[in-house]
């Protein structure tokens, strides 16, 4: 049976649905201005921080400046109330139970903040569960690191002291499928409610949660 080097996973949408909550908060600000939100835009922007804030495209659409810190303040507080209920997304804990009785080491690599995701995994009761977390504080805020550039799976794999080839990355957004392809690892996609229909066709797997899914088939898949 042939084992991948390491997992890498995604952390918004894919370990956690922060990506419905955070989006209905911010479709409920744009109903209070008397503005709909675009899906398909919002659907652009999501596994990566290279986009214009969701403030600017409201101030765009109002054409007018908005207070944009008090609206972020209150898209933070309506979506930290729900986050707070929700358990991990489908197949995470079963997935990482058998990564780690196979061996095989797993690390997150998401666009987010440090400060955002280790809290979260911390409530959650999986931060042991990943031998690295690598976030955008360790490749640096510049816009242009995060995904759909290849930088954080790069970072991911050098943490696991494993080779990209090595190393089976799991998202949910084809802007995470992307950034792993680049850096040269086999990518399963997991669309996820924000996600769904949206085009994996560069992913190597795509398959409806991380639910059954078995290591070794993930080993599979590596070729590097």
């Amino acid at each position: 049976m042939r084992l991948p080097g390491a997992l890498v996973l995604d952390f918004d949408g894919l370990i956690l649905d922060t990506e419905t909550c955070t989006y209905e908060a911010v479709v409920d600000i744009f109903r209070a201005h008397d503005m709909e939100l675009d899906l398909d835009w919002w659907q652009s922007i999501l596994g990566t921080a290279n986009h214009p804030h969701w403030t600017e495209l409201l101030e765009e659409r109002l054409g007018r400046p908005v207070d944009r810190e008090a609206l972020t303040v209150q898209r933070e507080e309506a979506r930290l109330a729900a986050l707070v209920t929700l358990p991990p997304c489908a197949g995470v804990t079963d997935l990482l139970d058998a990564a780690r009785a196979a061996g095989v080491p797993c690390a997150v690599a998401s666009s987010s903040s440090a400060g955002w995701v280790v809290p979260h995994l911390e409530r959650l009761g999986l931060r042991d569960r990943f031998a690295a977390v690598i976030t955008a504080d360790d490749v640096g805020h510049d816009a242009e690191r995060s995904k759909p550039a290849p930088d954080l799976f790069l970072a991911a794999a050098r943490a696991l002291g494993q080779r990209p080839g090595h190393c089976v990355a799991l998202e949910d957004s084809p802007n995470g499928v992307r950034a792993a392809k680049a850096a040269g690892m086999a990518v399963v996609a997991v669309p996820g409610p924000m996600t769904a229909g949206l085009d994996f066709a560069a992913a190597d797997l795509v398959v409806p949660s991380l639910g059954g899914l078995d290591v070794a088939l993930l080993g599979a898949l590596v070729t590097g």
